[in-house]
C-alpha cells in the first residue's frame, strides 16, 4: 500500500467503526468543557466524569467558581490527581474570564493556551469540540497509534499532531481525533494488545511493530 492508501483505509476503517462519535468527557458548555478537559491531564476520563458532576453542582459558570475558595475547589477534585495545581489553574481562569471575556470562554486558540492550566492539548479541544473549529490534539492514543501506523516518527506529540493535519483532511480533523482514541482504547491499547483486534495496525502497521509484536 501507498502512503495515501493506508491513510484512505485508516479513515474508512474509524468511520465504520465509530459512525457516531461519543464525546468522553461530559460538559453542557464552553466553559464546563474546559474544565473537564483541564481535569483529565494525567488523569482517566472515567474518573473526571465523577469528579465533575460534584464540582458543578456547586459552581457551573465562572462567576460561581469564583466564590469557592482554591481549598474548596481542592477538596472536591482531590480524587483526579494534580488538585493543588488544578484547582489553583480553575480558580485564576475564571476571574479571567470575568474580567476580560465577560465570563464566555474565548474562542481564540492562543487565547485559550494564555489560561492558567490550560496547554496546547486543552486548548485544541475546546476549539474542536466546543466550537467545531478544524483542530487536532494529540493525546497518548493517537501519538501511540500514529506511529504504530507508520504515520510518524513518534519522537514527540508535536512532529506527531503536525504530520497529522498533513495526512489527514482538515474536515475530518475533529472527527478523526476522537475515533482514534476510541479506537486505541478498544482495539490497539498500550497493554494487553492483540494484534488480531487491531485490524488497521495487522493492515498498515510499520513492519518493526509488527516484528516486535510477534516476537
Amino acid at each position: 500500500m501507498t502512503k495515501k492508501e493506508k491513510v484512505a483505509f485508516a479513515i474508512e476503517t474509524l468511520e465504520s467503526l465509530y459512525p457516531r462519535i461519543p464525546i468522553p468527557l461530559d460538559h453542557t458548555d464552553p466553559y464546563t468543557l474546559l474544565i473537564a478537559v483541564l481535569l483529565s491531564a494525567q488523569s482517566t476520563d472515567v474518573r473526571v466524569n465523577k469528579i465533575t458532576p460534584l464540582l458543578f453542582e456547586k459552581a457551573s459558570t465562572p462567576a460561581e467558581m469564583i466564590k469557592l475558595s482554591i481549598e474548596k475547589i481542592r477538596s472536591i477534585i482531590r480524587p483526579v490527581g494534580l488538585s493543588p495545581m488544578k484547582s489553583k489553574g480553575i480558580y485564576e481562569l475564571s476571574h479571567i474570564l470575568l474580567d476580560k471575556y465577560e465570563g464566555q470562554v474565548p474562542q481564540d486558540l492562543e487565547a485559550l493556551e494564555a489560561l492558567p492550566s490550560v496547554g496546547h492539548k486543552t486548548a485544541s479541544v475546546v476549539m474542536a469540540q466546543a466550537f467545531g473549529v478544524p483542530s487536532f490534539p494529540v493525546d497518548t492514543h493517537i501519538h501511540r497509534l500514529m506511529y504504530r501506523w507508520g504515520f510518524t516518527n513518534g519522537k514527540n506529540v508535536v512532529q506527531t499532531e503536525k504530520d497529522a493535519k498533513r495526512l489527514f483532511p482538515m474536515e475530518k480533523w475533529n472527527d478523526l481525533h476522537l475515533q482514534i482514541i476510541w479506537y486505541g482504547r478498544e482495539y490497539s491499547p498500550a497493554r494487553g494488545w492483540k494484534i488480531e483486534k487491531d485490524i488497521i495496525t495487522k493492515t498498515i502497521g510499520r513492519q518493526s511493530v509488527l516484528k516486535k509484536l510477534k516476537n
